[in-house]
């Protein structure tokens, strides 16, 4: 593969497609995070109460990790080697021998076991990514896109990390692209992710998904405490909502930012005003989601007299937003 120059971190929103538009941009082909961010189609909503996660239901503000590792590579014509391990030592020294070869890795981890986080930021999510891309001693030279600068990790922590067990295992995986086409059409490639992305918020039939699964939700927090008689399991409950949106990657609030930079992106290469408009009332669905988060955090610290129909409410405002948005985008004559 052809390396364009020596690696560069790059502080991102979200860990996966901040790897991705690393990854990419290292190997010559320019992506911005937003436009792997959107390309990939990662915007999404899902509420799946049969799936729990600390033992409430999943609550998902953009689709599954590797979506966009996967996305990519049928998007951009990339192709990637993915390596899982069920012995951590040969996982070790697989990434050790990447590594000598001269090759920037992709690495996916446990947030808990990264010591590099600060021990308040820590919690089992075992989804998170990164790129590995040398070793001084003991220690491997990690671009985090979540950090401000690079940072080090011992090879114990590093592995612990990747070999955990749970939702999302990682099973140590590594990832690295083979082949990059030097040219892709991204005009064509815009248009299909556009559409992608409306379909799957407006139009997919369940009710876990997309904007349908943001009014199923609403329902639920509106009727919490007839679920449950215990005063603190509400708070728990909204306290978690809040966590998956806040603090893992961009949380819901901003992978709509995210997505709103991808759509002023476009509107340049394709030279279309509308995907502009459309910039502007994606950011207002991103607001609409961080005042939801604000309510929340109160109503969890007992900061005020939030009521639960006030946080249903407010989650109403994030679907009607969310649909004003993506049905402007179908709208719109690409």
């Amino acid at each position: 593969m052809p390396v364009n120059g020596e690696f560069e971190h790059r502080h991102a929103a979200h860990c996966e497609s901040g790897v991705m538009s690393s990854l990419l941009r290292h190997h010559g082909l320019d992506v911005s995070e937003p436009m792997a961010f959107g390309l990939s189609s990662a915007m999404l909503f899902a509420h799946i109460p049969f799936l729990k996660v600390e033992g409430f239901p999943l609550t998902a503000y953009r689709a599954a990790p590797g979506t966009i590792i996967r996305a990519l590579q049928k998007t951009l014509g990339v192709r990637m080697r993915k390596e899982r391990f069920g012995d951590p030592q040969r996982g070790t020294q697989r990434l050790d021998e990447l590594l000598d070869q001269g090759l920037v890795v992709g690495a996916q981890a446990s947030v808990f076991w990264l010591p590099y986080f600060p021990p308040d930021m820590r919690f089992h999510f075992n989804a998170h990514n990164m790129v590995v891309y040398g070793k001084q001693g003991n220690e491997y030279l990690i671009s985090d896109p979540v950090a401000e600068h690079p940072v080090k990790c011992a090879q114990q922590d590093l592995e612990k990390a990747r070999f955990v067990k749970g939702v999302f295992a990682p099973k140590g995986l590594l990832y690295y692209p083979t082949y990059i086409p030097q040219s892709v059409d991204m005009e064509r490639a815009i248009r299909k992710a556009l559409r992608k992305a409306s379909f799957q918020m407006l139009h997919i039939p369940l009710p876990i998904i997309g904007v349908k699964a943001i009014k199923s939700l609403a329902k639920r927090i509106r009727t919490l405490e007839k679920h449950n008689a215990d005063p603190r399991y509400a708070r728990l409950y909204i306290g978690f909502i809040v966590r998956m949106q806040e603090e893992i990657g961009t949380g819901g609030g901003g992978f709509r930012f995210v997505y709103a930079s991808f759509l002023q992106e476009a509107a340049k290469l394709l030279n279309h005003s509308k995907l502009n408009e459309a910039c502007d009332v994606m950011t207002v669905a991103g607001d609409a989601w961080r005042d939801f988060a604000l309510l929340g955090a109160r109503f969890c610290k007992k900061k005020s007299d939030i009521k639960l129909a006030e946080l249903a409410d407010a989650m109403q405002r994030c679907a009607a937003k969310e649909t004003e948005a993506f049905k402007f985008l179908e709208s719109i004559r690409l």
